[in-house]
């Protein structure tokens, strides 16, 4: 009998995969490496198991780094297997070689790094030819076992990802090149006068650091100066307001620091607020009716700025505890994206997710939720369901799976997530705008 090779990213999603399969596949045996029914072997990487190097002939020792050895550009790349994962590697190369194995499944993370990591074990398996077994793709935008049935009943082919395919390798391999060409041309140069002077560069770390070193430029030029407010109180019929004085004729200047509220001196600061101290005013008053829409729905760059100044999360932090509700809990759907919009025919979905809400007995959800429901606020809108808008993955939002057993930190994060959500689908927030000028003549 013929079986097909599901390989994850990670042993927990492997563990995932057999628990959703189980009951429309049958029960898997567990063993060292891997899982295995009548009809699926499931087994998983632990991140990247394989990289890339220069062939051995178009390699460049240390000893050699100079000018005259580069540019560095290999007309092909080798694979080697990362030294504190062979044994996992060969585990799931094993499996990939069997005879009764007649097809593979990419289960990595539905991204470009997960489509990297597959694709160099299937090379590394193939060897001098390649494995010349048919590849399908699972994409998961959630952990939850239906969803997880749901990617297995929609695998996409090795064509449809073809694209990301080249993409992730192309990314790989020019990391390579700038990494060891910027690497050893700067570390040539600084070493010019003798000695070695290890410089290293990278595609992402060179330009970070040169936004950290600007930045830090900017602190030590930074000089601080004193400025002067003038405030008040007048009092009216209906009691006292506060007020703050401004310079009607200001205009924006070079000075950046400039404000039409901002006076350079207390002389000047105290001569204002002694012409005008118990003085009447002439008071000229205008409302606007205004309204504000929620922000979007959450990326992952927006969900760590948002979480960061909210509760001082790290983007680390945050990263983290995002990947733990999505993995672990199957409480959120995939972090690692792009896109603040959903599909356009994701309006059932959306549906269905305020009812686990309204559902779920979160006392501090429920009652929102409910409202939305009973409100039909849940329908069709070009700013939440936007296929334009949606690459590979959709906006953060929770999944149809209510969590439990959450730590603080993940139910803070989580609670964001869920008040973004259900808060892009409510009317815009309504208020009146008063902009009060009391006039004082000296």
């Amino acid at each position: 009998m013929t079986k097909t090779l599901v390989i994850a990213e990670k042993p927990s999603v492997a563990q995932d995969i057999v628990r959703a399969l189980t009951p429309v596949a049958g029960k898997f045996d567990k063993h060292d490496d891997h899982f295995e029914n009548d009809r699926y072997v499931v087994t998983s990487a632990v991140g990247h198991l394989v990289e890339i190097q220069a062939p051995e002939e178009f390699d460049v020792k240390r000893g050699k780094w100079s000018f005259a050895h580069l540019p560095v550009i290999p007309p092909y790349f080798d694979l080697k297997p990362v030294d504190k994962t062979k044994s996992r590697l060969n585990a799931v190369v094993k499996q990939a070689k069997r005879k009764d194995v007649t097809d593979l499944i990419n289960a990595c993370d539905a991204g470009r790094e997960g489509e990297l990591i597959f694709r160099l074990i299937e090379q590394y398996a193939g060897g001098s030819k390649p494995l010349g077994k048919p590849v399908k793709r699972l994409w998961l935008q959630s952990m939850t076992p239906q969803a997880i049935r749901d990617g297995f009943d929609a695998l996409r082919t090795e064509q449809q990802m073809a694209g990301l395919a080249s993409a992730a390798r192309s990314r790989s391999e020019a990391d390579w090149l700038v990494g060891i060409n910027g690497t050893r041309a700067m570390t040539a140069f600084n070493s010019r006068d003798g000695g070695f002077f290890l410089t290293t560069v990278g595609r992402v770390q060179t330009p970070t650091l040169s936004l950290v070193v600007e930045r830090e430029e900017k602190i030590r030029k930074f000089i601080s100066r004193d400025y002067w407010e003038i405030h008040a109180t007048f009092g009216a019929q209906a009691g006292e307001y506060p007020a703050k004085w401004f310079d009607p004729k200001w205009k924006k200047s070079e000075d950046v620091e400039a404000r039409a509220d901002r006076v350079w001196s207390a002389a000047e600061a105290t001569a204002i607020a002694n012409a005008v101290r118990g003085k009447q005013a002439t008071v000229t008053e205008e409302s606007k009716p205004t309204t504000q829409a929620s922000p979007l729905l959450f990326d992952l760059t927006s969900l760590q700025r948002e979480a960061n100044g909210k509760f001082g999360f790290s983007a680390k932090t945050t990263l983290a505890l995002a990947q733990s509700l999505y993995e672990r809990h199957k409480a959120l759907t995939y972090p690692r994206t792009d896109s603040r919009a959903l599909p356009e025919d994701y309006v059932p979905v959306a549906k269905q997710t305020f009812e686990m809400l309204a559902d779920s007995g979160m006392r501090h959800l429920a009652p929102h939720a409910l409202t939305a429901l009973n409100n039909n606020y849940v329908r069709p809108s070009k700013r939440i369901f936007d296929n334009s808008k949606v690459s590979d993955h959709f906006a953060i939002i929770p999944t149809l799976q209510a969590p439990s057993g959450l730590s603080e930190a993940e139910q803070k994060l989580y609670d964001l997530v869920v008040h973004r959500f259900m808060a892009v689908f409510f009317p815009s927030a309504e208020y009146t705008v008063t902009t009060r000028i009391s006039t004082v003549a000296p």
